[in-house]
């Protein structure tokens, strides 16, 4: 089986990389062929609301009609068991680069019919992984679970189930002193990255290797 890791963040090394790259791990543990993707290195726009993809006959029905960097990955992606998904949050969403793509991931495959039905070719788990500065506490009160089921619940209408992790609180600098930062303590931060960040990543190599195991 081959799982597929999108890391949706400008860093390759920092928090979100590194957990898409601890739930890669997982999947290998457990046997799966694994592929890690970065956005950022890739040329591509969202959506160009063409609907080619929704023209009857046409050559590009069901298939995005965009020809760039992203094509070959989404081609790939037809073909994988397991996808996961990783963003931080810029502005209380996920990077523009992360909801491109998933604009171009899923909406071809949503068909305009009375039923909503899927052109994706078979049901595959996909798991989001989601990295963030604010509390856990902050993230419930500003509601940002109820914002990312939106997503959830399309992506598990054409492609398949969703499992999502939130890792909150992030370490984010190396160095708080260099920058604009007195809304956080710097050694609670170092101190959380210490002992909670690895907790996170455990949860990560235990969703992919979930998701191998049980394909």
């Amino acid at each position: 089986m081959k799982v597929i890791g999108i890391n949706g963040s400008p860093r390759k090394n920092c928090n979100t990389a590194t957990m898409v790259k601890k739930a890669l791990d997982g999947a290998q543990s457990k046997g799966a062929k694994i592929e890690l993707i970065h956005l950022y290195d890739l040329d591509y726009k969202g959506c160009k609301s063409c609907f080619a993809c929704k023209l009857k006959d046409g050559k590009s029905y069901g298939i995005c009609a965009a020809r760039d960097d992203l094509t070959p990955i989404l081609r790939k992606i037809e073909h994988c068991d397991a996808l996961i998904l990783g963003s931080p949050l810029y502005l209380g969403t996920a990077t523009g680069e992360m909801r491109s793509f998933l604009e171009r991931l899923i909406f071809p495959y949503l068909v305009y019919d009375n039923e909503g039905s899927s052109l994706f070719p078979r049901r595959m788990p996909i798991g989001f992984i989601y990295t963030m500065g604010v509390t856990e506490d902050l993230l419930d009160e500003i509601g940002y679970h109820q914002h990312f089921k939106t997503t959830e619940r399309l992506a598990e209408r054409i492609i398949g189930e969703t499992e999502t992790i939130y890792v909150t609180d992030t370490y984010q600098f190396d160095d708080y002193s260099k920058y604009v930062s007195t809304r956080f303590d710097p050694e609670e931060k170092l101190k959380r990255h210490r002992e909670v960040f690895p907790r996170d990543l455990e949860r990560a190599f235990e969703l992919g290797g979930q998701f191998a195991k049980n394909r």
